[in-house]
């Protein structure tokens, strides 16, 4: 009888613990319906990237919000479309561009291309941290890649930035801002709506500003693309714009200063 008892009264806290097991699976289902409502967001407002062996830079994936995706390698850029759907990244058919690469490089750009290659990509976001979240995407072999997020210039600062184009001259230059410091030297370049080059600066001007994501070779004249973000309420001693690099458009190596 003690022991019918004692089960008569336990029952009430398993109940209890079902219950609430019941309310935590619930839980746990509607942070997953509203991580997935809100996954084309969150893609877009960072951009994420994933170190591979031997590569110069990491891959770096931007979703932008046209539904168009850029994938940044060692050399070439990769791009695509793309939408999610069910957990799934869906892609269509991926453009390159040309550049010849060194096999570390290729290696690295054939793997980036490989983890779209199906059109269907099965990712997990992970959104504990809200400073470093991460996109794991699984590859058609079954390997995952772990992407971190970083925080795109638009959220950032607040606006859309303006695309120019900027050939820079691989030779640098002592200059005189603030404080003494090594410029660059650009000129502009404008494109027509058909990609023909129409105008460019005649002389080589200094460039006082940093250009993030922007890694100068005295041994390259370069031409880049270039995203131009207004800041809001600057500093006496900091410029009114940030500088982002977008793309490399061309590259030729060179033995001396232009």
């Amino acid at each position: 009888m003690k022991l019918k008892y004692l089960a008569i009264a336990l029952f009430p806290f398993a109940l209890a613990a079902c219950q609430s097991s019941d309310i935590q699976k619930v839980g746990d289902l509607a942070v997953s319906v509203l991580q997935q409502q809100n996954a084309d967001k969150t893609l877009t407002s960072s951009t994420w990237s994933a170190s591979t062996e031997n590569a110069k830079r990491p891959i770096v994936l931007t979703f932008a919000d046209k539904g168009r995706l850029s994938v940044s390698t060692s050399c070439n850029t990769l791009g695509t479309s793309w939408k999610v759907e069910n957990n799934i990244i869906t892609t269509t058919n991926i453009m390159s561009t040309m550049m010849a690469c060194d096999e570390a490089s290729t290696k690295q750009e054939g793997f980036a291309s490989s983890l779209f290659s199906t059109g269907k990509t099965p990712f997990v976001l992970n959104l504990d941290d809200a400073q470093k979240p991460t996109l794991t995407l699984v590859a058609a072999n079954g390997e995952k890649v772990v992407f971190t997020g970083k925080m795109t210039p638009e959220v950032k600062y607040q606006t859309q930035g303006e695309t120019i184009f900027l050939e820079v001259n691989p030779k640098t230059v002592q200059c005189q801002g603030v404080a003494p410091q090594t410029c660059l030297q650009v000129r502009e370049i404008k494109y027509n709506d058909k990609g023909i080059k129409t105008q460019a600066d005649q002389n080589w001007s200094n460039f006082y500003d940093s250009i993030e994501g922007y890694e100068h070779n005295p041994n390259e004249r370069q031409v880049i693309r270039v995203k131009r973000y207004e800041i809001k309420n600057p500093a006496a001693d900091q410029s009114k714009y940030a500088y982002v690099h977008d793309m490399t458009i061309e590259r030729e190596a060179v033995k001396g200063a232009l």
